[in-house]
Formats: C-alpha cells, structure tokens, sequence
C-alpha cells in the first residue's frame, strides 16, 4: 500500500513554464502541470533576490532546468528536484511583491504590484554574535564536499537557519559566493584540495572578510553550476560539460560589449527610449511610422546593446544598422522590405544583359572547376548562365551577368592554386650479427703384434699372415673416432708410441670460432603533391618455371625489390597525415621450385610534423642453436664422453627499423 501511494504522489508532471508581461512592469509566469499541485512550502532570500516554492509529489519533464525572462524585475525561474519534490526559484533583481494562484491544472505567479513587499517576503533575522565575526545569529556551522554519480562537484554548507543572505555569481575560472552578515568558526576557514575527486571543482576556500564569508570554488574544464537550497543545507552544484555542450552554451549566449548605461522610468514612450539610446551611442535613429507605445524599465549599468535588445524584444521590433544610422521597426515589417528589395534585385538580374569571359585556369584541372560551378541546386550560375572548358588551353568560357561573372572570377582565383608537395624519405636499417663455436676431436690407436696389426681403420691391417710380412696402416686409418670440424680454423695434434711394445696413441683437437657482423641501409625517397600516390621501387624479376596443364613450361617473374608508395595529406597545421607502404624483398634460398623471396613489409597510416622523423616499425629476431654429434653411449659417459662427441653452437641477431621523414616543400622548390 505503501509503494503505491507513492507512485500516485509522483503522477504529477511539471510539464511548461511560461511567461507573459503584463500592464505594470508586471510579469506573470504559468506552470503547466499535468494536474494541479499546491504549494507544500516557500521563502524568500533578499540578497540574492528569490523566491523559493516547493510542490510535493512533483515531477519535471522539462527539456532545461532553466528558463531565461529578462523582463521587469524578473530574472528567470530554475526548476529543481530536491528529495522526492520540485523547487520552483524565481531569481530577481530586486526583491518585489508577488501573488499567487491555481487556474485548473496551472499554477500562476505575478511578479510585482503597487503594493511593494508581500505578505509572504520576511526580512532577515539578525542579532550579535561577535565569537564568529558577524553581528548576527547567522552562521555557517559545516562545509562538506561530494562527487555525485554524474561527475558533478557538491559543495554541502550546514547553515544556522534558512534566511542566510547568499550572493553567489562567476568571475572567470571561479565561483564566488558571499554569505553576508554571516560567521564561521576559525577551525572552518582553510583551503581544500579536491582534485582527485575528478569534478569540474580543484580548490575550495574560505576566508572572513568583514562580516561576511567568502567561499571561492577554483574550476577546471568547463562547467555550469546551479545553486539552490533546502531548509538550512545550501547546496552549490558544479556539473561538467562535454566539448559540444560548452560549445552549444557559448553559442547561444548573445556576447553584449556597449558601454554601459542606467535607464529607470515609468511608463515612457518607446520613441524616446530609442532617442535617449541614439544620443548615448552618438548614432543617427531612423524609427518607423509603426513605433509607438509606452513601456517601464528599471536597468542599471547594463551594456547599451544589451538594454536595446531587450528593449526591441519587448515590443517585438527589431534594428538595422548601417554605418552610423540605426533603422528601428517591427521585426515583421523589415523582413517584409527585405524580401521585397531581394525579389527587386532578382528581377533585375533576370533583366541584366549577359557577358562572355574567358577564364585562364593554370594550376586546377578546368573540368574539376566547371562541375564545381554547375553543381545542380549550388550552382554559382544564374539560371541564365552557362559555362564550357576548353581542353587544350585548360581555360572556362564564362557567359552570365557581371556580377556573376565577378563571383565566378573570384571563386577560381581562389582554387586555382598550385598544389602543395611533400618529399617522403624512408630509410630501411638492417642490421646482423653472429656467432659460431665448434669443437672436434679424432683419435685412435694401434698395436703391432708379430702376427697383426690392430688398428681403428679395418683397412689400416694390409697383411693378417705374419709369414708374408706385417704392414703399418697410414694414420688416417688408425681413428677409432672420427668427429673432427669441417674448415676447422685451427687443430691440435698429439702421438703416443712405443715402439718396444708396437702400441701408437694419435689424438686430434680441432676448433672453430666463427664471428660476423652486418649493416645494410635502404633509403628511398619520392616527392608527390598533396594527396596524390607516388610509388617508387628499385630491385630484381626472378624468373620461375611453371608448368601449364597443356605440359608446356612458361617462365613468370615475380618482383624482389625495395619499394616505397605514399598518399600524403597536408593538414590546415602544417602536418602530414602519410598513408604508405614500405617494402624490403630480398632473393632467399634456392630451392628445387626456384628461389625464395625474403619479404619485410610494412602498412600503416601515421600523422607526423612537418621533418619530423619517426620510426614506423621494428623487427627484432633471435636465433640460438646447439648441435651435437656423438657415439652412441660412449658420447654419455661422465669424464671421457667428450672424446666421442663433436659441438657446435651458433647465436645470430637480427634487427630491423622502417624510419619515415616528411617534409612540406616551399611553392618554389630551390
């Protein structure tokens, strides 16, 4: 039961907000409300000047918190939903008497009455109280700040009762609020650093000045904030602003620069109000038939164009000023003579006689210029116009009205341009290095005995038969292991023998250290306009044999080359936008299909400073081997396996970096 009265509570939605001025200086603002809702409670602040109304139960679905007036005392009304209701301020100049009442659904309330303050305006409370530097019981007694869900910065200050005068405004970066006729206890006045809190607010400070106290709020980025108040909690909310919504903010707030002026009179002639305007701004006032009427205004040190629009926007006229003459009508009359001299102006263009104009195009293709000039509903022509391109001298036969023609030499002079170039030079580096270690070894032995010869070669014994002599094998043949290094690059050699016993030892150490180091650089460079491919290659075609389905045997070529293709882009900066492609092929191994082909490329998009160079890109390899030959099982042993294995081990490296370096050329290359 519960959870549906509160639904039904919340039905009612503030739907517009409305305003009329009325006799009087008065202003009447209407809230449209899907049904009627009273007021649940309301005060007023005099410095600032509001009047705050609380609707319980009340929802918006307003498109903006704010709604700008700008007429009579009336500054404008912000809505704001605070804790389950909706605020209603009303922001004045000056406080002013005010009345209020419900027509239907729509609640109503006129600003301003011969009577003054009203009944429901009450003045500030004041008493001493000297302990917190005021003269009176009001007081700031807390300060605390909160991140809310949106990013927004809460500045939270707990006053002593509701009827703190407040004068909040912006100067530059900060957000300056003076608490007047106001204390604050000593421990309370400091610098706060809120930074990390990521919001549009950094530092927070307040200070005693007088008998008042000043909270600054230094901002970051871009922000709007909006103050408001419940009860004795007075809130200042900075909420930050995307680059497209602070833009579309600045946008729509007319800048005002006049000098400025005070205007307060009562029910004074709209023509004279106007006068009094020309003479201070020293322009010539030309005012149409259809002027006339009285207004009341009450501006003070307001810049002069700022207080003659609102005047203007009032009476619903508006201005032209030509040099030093402001012409003033209704809106509606000058728009009228202004499509009526356009409409002249095409009548007589229709009427003007035609003119043919060669144009000489030098830098522009003139067919590029003449489809620009034709472009169907965007045509620079008039409907009487023509143009044609003459091929051969690259020139446009213009035929059309002078002005037209002016128009059209203006818009070639300025596409007929020369291209701006840009020199890419690209630089490939590669560089190697390796290293190599082997070791060998060969050894064997041989015993002679009166009736054989025992040795590591079966070849080594020439006679088994001791009665027809006994032969000595050659060296070579006496290894019992033979694992020596190929192109050894140095051996140790060493012989045991004794002879009393026919036994010979032979070993052989070999070894093998092998180092290289290598560096090849590639720089190709090419020169293009702006926004036009340039390619550049330098190498070899390998030929390969291919066998068509037919069995006859065609011979292709396929490219082994360095290659450079770039699409600049010039930037209105002076940066180069390169869309390119760099690549490295090399003649590989060959193999039974023919030789390989060893492929370094690269393709990216990357935006550099004019001769900046950067590297696109980096391939860094490494390679570590270990070969190992051996005899089965003897190659295993602990200690002696050594002299049945030979080793090999290799390290090789290799790195390569793309580097890129554009330059804008000057018009004149030197």
């Amino acid at each position: 039961m519960l959870l549906v009265s509160v639904n039904s509570a919340m039905a009612a939605v503030l739907q517009d907000v409305s305003y009329a001025v009325l006799p009087g200086n008065r202003v009447e603002i209407r809230l449209s409300m899907s049904e009627a809702v009273s007021v649940s409670s309301e005060f007023t602040t005099n410095n600032p000047a509001r009047i705050s109304m609380d609707f319980l139960g009340l929802s918006s679905a307003l498109a903006r918190k704010n709604t700008r007036i700008d007429s009579g005392e009336v500054i404008g009304v912000t809505a704001l939903e605070v804790q389950g209701k909706m605020r209603i301020v009303i922001a004045l100049l000056e406080m002013d008497a005010y009345t209020t009442r419900q027509e239907g659904s729509d609640f109503v309330i006129t600003i301003g009455s011969a009577s003054g303050k009203s009944s429901n305006y009450q003045e500030p409370i004041t008493s001493t109280n000297n302990s917190y530097g005021s003269s009176s019981n009001n007081s700031i007694s807390g300060l605390d700040f909160r991140r809310g869900t949106g990013g927004e910065g809460q500045i939270i200050l707990s006053l002593s009762n509701s009827e703190v005068s407040v004068d909040l405004r912006q100067e530059g970066r900060k957000v300056i609020a003076d608490f007047l006729d106001t204390g604050m206890a000593d421990s309370l006045l400091r610098k706060l650093d809120v930074i990390d809190f990521a919001t549009p607010a950094s530092y927070i400070q307040t200070v005693r000045i007088g008998n008042k106290i000043r909270l600054t709020i230094d901002t970051e980025n871009d922000f709007e904030y909006l103050a408001y108040q419940t009860d004795n909690t007075f809130t200042i909310e900075l909420k930050p602003l995307s680059e497209f919504e602070a833009e579309k903010i600045r946008a729509e707030k007319k800048q005002f620069v006049g000098e400025r002026l005070s205007l307060m009179f009562q029910d004074i002639e709209i023509r004279a109000v106007l006068q009094i305007i020309a003479q201070h701004t020293n322009l010539n006032l030309v005012a149409s038939d259809t002027v006339r009427g009285n207004l009341t205004l009450r501006l003070q040190n307001v810049p002069w164009d700022q207080a003659l629009d609102i005047i203007l926007k009032t009476k619903g006229l508006d201005k032209r000023i030509d040099g030093n003459v402001m012409l003033v009508a209704p809106a509606k009359e000058i728009s009228d003579r202004e499509e009526q001299e356009l409409n002249a102006l095409q009548e007589v263009e229709k009427l003007s006689p035609l003119r043919t104009e060669l144009i000489q195009i030098n830098y522009a293709e003139a067919e590029d210029i003449a489809a620009l000039l034709k472009a169907g509903d965007s045509s620079l022509l008039s409907e009487r116009g023509n143009v044609s391109v003459d091929v051969r001298t690259n020139s446009l036969l213009v035929q059309d009205t002078a002005a037209k023609l002016e128009e059209v030499r203006d818009l070639a002079k300025k596409l007929d341009r020369p291209v701006r170039q840009v020199q890419i030079e690209s630089r490939i580096v590669t560089a190697s290095s390796g290293w190599t270690e082997e070791l060998g070894v060969r050894w064997g032995a041989t015993k002679v005995r009166s009736e054989t010869t025992l040795s590591g070669s079966l070849a080594g014994s020439n006679d088994l038969n001791a009665q027809t002599g006994i032969g000595i094998a050659d060296l070579s043949d006496t290894l019992n292991v033979s694992l020596p290094v190929t192109n050894a690059a140095g051996s140790f050699g060493l012989t045991y023998a004794n002879l009393s016993k026919g036994l010979i030892l032979d070993l052989e150490l070999s070894a093998l250290e092998n180092e290289n180091r290598g560096e090849v650089i590639a720089s190709p460079r090419v020169i293009t306009a702006n926004q036009k491919e340039a390619s550049i290659e330098a190498g070899e075609e390998i030929p390969f044999q291919n066998a068509a389905s037919s069995g006859a045997t065609t011979v292709q070529f396929k490219k082994a080359v360095l290659s450079l293709t770039v699409t600049p882009q010039i930037t209105p900066d002076d940066r180069i936008i390169l869309d390119l492609t760099v690549t490295q092929d090399t003649r590989g191994e060959d193999t039974l299909s023919g030789p390989a082909i060893n492929t370094q490329k690269v393709t990216t998009q990357v935006l550099v400073d004019n001769g900046q160079t950067v590297v696109l890109g980096g391939i860094y390899q490494q390679r570590t081997n270990r070969d190992e030959t051996k005899v089965p099982f003897f190659g295993d042993l602990p200690g002696i396996g050594w002299m049945f294995r030979h080793q090999a081990d290799t390290r090789a490296k290799q790195e390569l970096l793309i580097f890129v370096t554009p330059k804008i050329l000057k018009d004149t290359m030197k």
